[in-house]
């Protein structure tokens, strides 16, 4: 699945509550779990956003949470890391190269077959193989190969030293067995799943709901709730108003949408620190944006101040680049002013040649400063942002036409018009920023997709990735953000703080910082397992 694909059906009423009584139905009844509390029933949430597979090895939850499996790793409320299928952190050889993990003994897959290292090994190499349309090859092309020297342990050897590689391994964990004789793209595990994870599926119906029941035999304790059922509404305001009408116990919505809730008995506002931040990709393609002094204008020209007031209502902060100031590798020169300059804006198109016409649209060579810039049309956040940037671009003398569409049409527009896209991540910065803004991506897909090519930048992220000396990876990322903040292939909006509903009826939420997610993975629905609903 592309980060930036999400689906546009939603859930009809007497579904899901029908689909709600078919949870409770499919489970044991209610018993203590770990911690001595009583699950009262499944827990409903929404998100605005749909997996195209349930398979980790094609990239369903890389980062952990996915809430049906398990990796060897796992992060805790601070994002540290701390064991999972594996019995304690893995160890990490001295120079670098050998990374061995011990297995956690009893642990059962949904079909009550065991967890060995043979399926830890198979998990990898399906990865690895250049036969399966993994997404998550280049994540892992330091690995050189994954054995298990016995059932219990499974031994890790690089091509060279890769500092984040441990936080690699929280990728979830497939039972081998399942995919035997298959082609692991077709397989029907894609959407039947198996894990180790603390629920199992019991029914997908793509575009409207993906329905989990509690795994009784969890190794981590059995889940305090009989199961969730995920609702996927991808219409902001529909959301909102299906929160409102009683049918979620949870919501992810848009700031504004989640101030509606603010001082209201029945439900709690939750604004979440993340690393997730909006922005607008420039393509290099484009006959006006592969303009350097264009793009710094446009840089300079965006109020960032107004945005985080007034289209996130204060839920957010101004972003300058894509590693968060809570990161140790955030480079501090690379900045600038919250508010507009448009002083600078126009003095930097005057100098390009961009020449101010008739109706203030500037031209250069009988070309406007004009260009298309898109946004999913159900994002309603993105539009605003979208339409602030037009706003701000029109005062400087560029002419933006703001398109919602769907992903669909979008994707094959990405190489020519602009796109008001999110991504970012609190965990190592080698995820994301490698693929996003490295030349070996450019063009494909969500990643890189306006095809930005800088040898520094490329040269930056390599080291990041080589080095396991911190200065030595804190020095490559400052040259990375610096080289970044000079070429502006985006302009860099905000951080947000990811706003959720949720029910008084609930307890058990434990907010954590979040990073750049459109589905089940890594939501505020990370510890769900852990969640009671009173009736």
């Amino acid at each position: 699945m592309s980060p930036e694909h999400v689906t546009s059906r939603s859930v009809r009423v007497p579904a899901l509550l029908g689909i709600v009584l078919a949870v409770v139905a499919g489970c044991a009844s209610p018993t203590p779990s770990s911690t001595g509390r009583t699950g009262n029933g499944p827990v409903v949430v929404a998100t605005a956003g749909e997996p195209d597979t349930l398979n980790p090895v094609l990239n369903y939850g890389p980062d952990g949470a996915s809430l049906i499996f398990d990796g060897l790793v796992a992060r805790d409320a601070r994002n540290q890391l701390v064991p999972a299928l594996a019995r304690e952190l893995p160890t990490v050889s001295a120079d670098g190269r050998t990374v061995t993990a011990t297995l956690r003994e009893g642990v059962l897959f949904h079909d009550g077959s065991p967890l060995t290292a043979r399926d830890v090994v198979f998990t990898y190499q399906a990865v690895l193989d250049p036969k399966v349309d993994s997404t998550l090859r280049s994540d892992l092309d330091m690995l050189a190969s994954v054995a298990a020297p016995d059932p219990g342990t499974v031994v890790f050897t690089l091509k060279h030293p890769y500092a984040p590689f441990v936080q690699r391994l929280a990728l979830g964990i497939v039972p081998a067995k399942a995919f035997e004789g298959q082609d692991v793209n077709r397989a029907e595990f894609n959407r039947r799943p198996i894990g180790t994870g603390p629920y199992r599926m019991t029914s997908w119906t793509p575009g409207d709901r993906l329905v989990l029941a509690a795994n009784e035999r969890y190794w981590g304790g059995r889940p305090a709730n009989p199961g969730v059922v995920v609702a996927f509404v991808a219409d902001d305001n529909v959301r909102a108003q299906r929160m409102r009408a009683g049918e979620f116990d949870a919501a992810e919505l848009p700031p504004k949408l989640a101030t509606g809730f603010d001082g209201q008995t029945a439900q709690r506002v939750h604004k979440v620190p993340t690393a997730d931040y909006r922005g607008v990709m420039l393509p290099m393609g484009n006959p006006v944006l592969g303009d350097l002094a264009v793009r710094r204008a446009l840089h300079a020209a965006v109020d960032r101040q107004a945005m985080v007031t007034g289209v996130l209502g204060g839920a957010g902060e101004p972003a300058f680049g894509p590693v968060p100031p809570t990161s140790e590798f955030a480079e501090p020169s690379v900045t600038g002013r919250p508010t507009a300059d448009r002083a600078a804006a126009t003095a930097l198109l005057d100098a390009a040649g961009w020449t101010p016409g008739p109706d203030g649209i500037r031209a250069k060579a009988g070309r406007q400063a004009a260009f298309t810039l898109m946004y999913p049309a159900t994002d309603s956040l993105r539009k605003e942002l979208a339409l602030a940037v037009t706003a701000d671009a029109r005062k400087i003398g560029i002419a933006v036409t703001p398109q919602g569409l769907t992903w669909d049409a979008i994707t094959p527009q990405m190489k020519t018009d602009a796109l008001v896209m999110g991504y970012g991540t609190p965990y190592d910065p080698d995820f994301v920023s490698f693929k996003l803004f490295g030349s070996a991506f450019a063009g494909q897909g969500f990643f890189n997709p306006g095809s930005y090519r800088s040898a520094t930048v490329d040269a930056a992220l390599q080291a990041g990735r080589d080095n396991t000396d911190p200065a030595a990876r804190r020095a490559a990322y400052a040259t990375f953000q610096q080289q970044l903040a000079a070429d502006v292939p985006w302009v860099f909006l905000t951080y947000l703080q990811h706003t959720y509903v949720v029910r008084d009826t609930v307890t058990g939420v434990t907010p954590r910082v979040e990073p750049h997610e459109h589905d089940v993975a890594n939501s505020l629905w990370w510890n769900v397992h852990t969640w009671e609903k009173k009736s």
